[in-house]
């Protein structure tokens, strides 16, 4: 009798098409595989766009995005779902009001609030931005930042690690989810540090930075890592430590793409040992 086929957790990425493959669906997909989850999506968008930047966008009609959702659902219940790009205020609340009417334990939601390109393009629209702080990110489980992002969400400059860390407390108490505040922009840091914090625990965590290296992607891959991480059974802190640790090896472990560098997630996905980076609770 042949041995039953393995039974992958699932993990589900709405979000937008990358052309480049870089960032976006395209890069959700592949951090996905690499860590031996099953990628299932809804695409929100479709970008034009090339390591060098974002030329035009299409976005989706919301009812293609709910029936994608409806679909997936129905088959292949994901065990983590995260978002990225959703672009305008149409889209954010079709997504919000399809996981408000879940029935039954709703998956963990990892929310990366996609407003600017590495490249600088604005990829939410201003208008979308008070649909996702009053119906999207009351939903999650945890909102993921980047410097520019976060100052945009506590509406004020960060320019230290107590400001990030005062930017995580105000973003949980705000909203009522995890924040993670990834401050790799921020200047006169020796290392690459980010801020979780959950209402309980916060966590600093700090690698290296990698020098040299191209990170259009990182934001994408880094909170794919953590959905794909709670899908295999870790809890929230957990996963976010793993996934510090496979983007800084992703990024460490970069390859060549025609004339540009490229994220490798099937480099940093081997089985996860314990953590690289120096993780640190503060506060519970």
């Amino acid at each position: 009798m042949p041995p039953l086929p393995v039974r992958l957790p699932i993990t589900l990425t709405i979000a937008g098409s990358d052309s480049g493959g870089g960032a976006g669906i395209q890069a959700d997909l592949k951090t996905f595989a690499a860590l031996g989850v099953h990628g299932t999506s809804a695409i929100t968008c479709l970008t034009a766009q090339n390591p060098k930047g974002v030329s035009a966008i299409q976005a989706a009609k919301p009812a293609i995005i709910r029936a994608q959702l409806e679909a997936v659902f129905a088959e292949l219940h994901p065990s983590a779902v995260k978002t990225g790009m959703l672009f305008d205020a149409a889209i954010i609340r079709e997504v919000a009001s399809f996981f408000g009417r879940l029935r039954g334990p709703k998956p963990p939601l990892i929310l990366d609030p996609v407003m600017v390109a590495t490249s600088g393009a604005r990829l939410l629209k201003p208008v979308a931005l008070r649909a996702m702080q009053e119906e999207l990110l009351p939903l999650a489980t945890l909102v993921t930042p980047n410097l520019d992002e976060a100052e945009i969400l506590v509406g004020t400059k960060l320019k230290s690690m107590d400001d990030l860390r005062a930017a995580a407390l105000a973003i949980h108490e705000r909203f009522h989810c995890a924040a993670l505040v990834k401050g790799g922009h921020l200047r006169g840091l020796r290392e690459a540090v980010d801020i979780l914090y959950d209402g309980k625990t916060e966590l600093i965590l700090s690698v290296p930075f990698v020098r040299g290296v191209s990170t259009h992607g990182t934001g994408c891959t880094y909170s794919a890592a953590i959905a794909a991480y709670c899908a295999l059974g870790h809890d929230l802190p957990s996963a976010v430590q793993l996934a510090k640790d496979f983007i800084t090896r992703a990024i460490a472990d970069s390859v060549r793409a025609g004339k540009h560098s490229v994220l490798n997630p099937f480099a940093a996905g081997a089985p996860a040992s314990k953590p690289a980076l120096r993780a640190r609770i503060t506060g519970t």
